[in-house]
């Protein structure tokens, strides 16, 4: 393998890939990178066995070939290189990686990509669905902080994605909170699917996708235990979870006593002063929802005491429909659904102090979130 290519372009790709290589796995392949040559491209490549990701790069091939080198070393070694031409070449005797910038020289040592597992890069002949790329990245930043981190329920370590008729539905619960984002396609699906993709490759998709315009094109493989998300030059591959996804329907509260509307920026602010005290005290953080009366508007008191440091107490204005409630939720949970509410203001309906709360972005119906309260001891 011979191959040139500009080391900002090379820096890029890395940064790309970077992020699914295993940082620690009894196979030291999967510590590596994969370069290779493909159709006058430079081809590099990493998994961890769940997630893969492929990026293409310009490059001038001049010999056709690939090797596998330890991802953190080159990574370092590019970054370090001067902004200029890398001329890479292949000692295939010793499966060494000679690098020349400018007046920069180095040797990696690597591994024969022949031992590197096979990244899909294609569905093969799947059928793949457009999606808008901005809207994608929106889904998911609304719907992947709520799944489960413990691996105890694997299932809920996932991201329920479901394609129906003209609509992308994703879903994702931790036993505490469940957030569902509904996304209107662009062309129906004529065979409809849902799958369980894992939280942590979404979370990939949305940062490996910052600068795509295009749609991104979503395939499974033909064995059907993969998902496949194409971009650009890029191609991110993941496993996906086995088993069924719980009815989240069921979960969502259809009537309430009591609905409040109040200013997002202000009602996260307040949230972020509570955390201060309520860190704590279990992460515990009151609301005390008044309606108003025909002389004074209704509010909503935002407070979280610590016995050791103290008390924090916030008051919003709010627009208040049914009965007065007190009820208490994880103010950690409530700043990261605050946050990734993009609309001037912010619905929470509620039942009672033991009921679920839902929360919904005022004028945007298609995303619900809801979120179990916490025990308020008297």
């Amino acid at each position: 393998m011979r191959v040139s290519c500009l080391q900002e372009n090379l820096a890029k790709g890395l940064s790309v890939v970077g992020r699914a290589v295993s940082p620690r796995s009894t196979l030291p392949v999967l510590g590596n990178v994969l370069l290779t040559t493909d159709g006058g491209r430079l081809k590099l490549s990493a998994t961890n066995l769940e997630i893969g990701i492929s990026c293409w790069i310009g490059a001038k091939v001049e010999e056709e070939g690939g090797i596998t080198v330890p991802a953190r070393t080159f990574i370092d070694l590019v970054n370090a290189l001067p902004p200029e031409r890398v001329d890479m070449e292949l000692i295939a005797r010793t499966q060494t990686l000679n690098l020349r910038a400018g007046r920069s020289e180095a040797n990696i040592k690597g591994i024969d990509a022949e031992e590197f597992p096979i990244v899909p890069a294609d569905g093969e002949g799947s059928h793949s669905i457009p999606v808008e790329a901005d809207t994608l990245r929106s889904a998911i930043a609304q719907v992947a902080f709520a799944a489960a981190t413990d691996e105890t329920r694997p299932i809920l370590t996932g991201v329920l994605v479901k394609f129906e008729d003209t609509k992308l539905t994703l879903a994702a619960a931790d036993g505490y909170r469940l957030s569902v984002r509904s996304i209107a396609l662009s062309h129906p699906v004529t065979d409809p699917f849902s799958i369980i993709v894992p939280a942590r490759a979404l979370v990939e998709l949305g940062r490996i996708s910052g600068e795509q315009q295009e749609p991104i094109r979503v395939s499974l493989t033909p064995a059907r235990n993969q998902v496949l998300f194409r971009l650009t030059d890029i191609v991110l591959v993941s496993q996906l979870i086995d088993g069924n996804f719980p009815d989240y329907r069921q979960i969502i509260p259809r009537e309430w006593a009591t609905h409040t509307v109040v200013d997002t920026a202000a009602f996260l602010k307040a949230c972020k002063a509570a955390l201060i005290f309520a860190r704590e005290a279990a992460h515990i953080t009151r609301l005390h929802i008044k309606p108003g009366s025909e002389l004074s508007p209704g509010h909503m008191i935002v407070s979280a005491t610590s016995a050791e440091t103290g008390d924090d107490v916030s008051e919003l204005d709010a627009t208040i429909e049914g009965e007065e409630i007190e009820i208490a939720f994880n103010v950690r949970y409530l700043i990261d659904v605050l946050s990734v509410i993009n609309t001037p203001q912010v619905a929470l309906n509620t039942t009672t102090p033991s009921s679920p709360g839902v929360i919904r972005p005022v004028g945007d119906v298609d995303y619900t979130h809801v979120i179990m309260p916490m025990h308020l001891g008297r």
